[in-house]
């Protein structure tokens, strides 16, 4: 269980970092991926994208 929230934790750093290049591939615009602004400073939370990424990668670690 740690394993997972460890995984997720850094896909969630890695997705904020690449969000202006997933954005033109349409990742980061999905029904549950939350932006908002609080105090002038926008936040971004890329749940659903987080997701697909970590099926993704998952399903290339069982293959490799």
């Amino acid at each position: 269980m740690i394993r997972w929230l460890i995984v997720t934790l850094l896909a969630l750093i890695l997705i904020s970092g690449l969000r202006p290049w997933l954005e033109k591939i349409g990742l980061g615009k999905l029904p549950g991926d939350f932006r908002f602004t609080l105090f002038g400073r926008e936040f971004f939370l890329p749940i659903t994208t987080t997701l697909i990424i970590s099926m993704l990668a998952s399903v290339l670690a069982k293959w490799l």
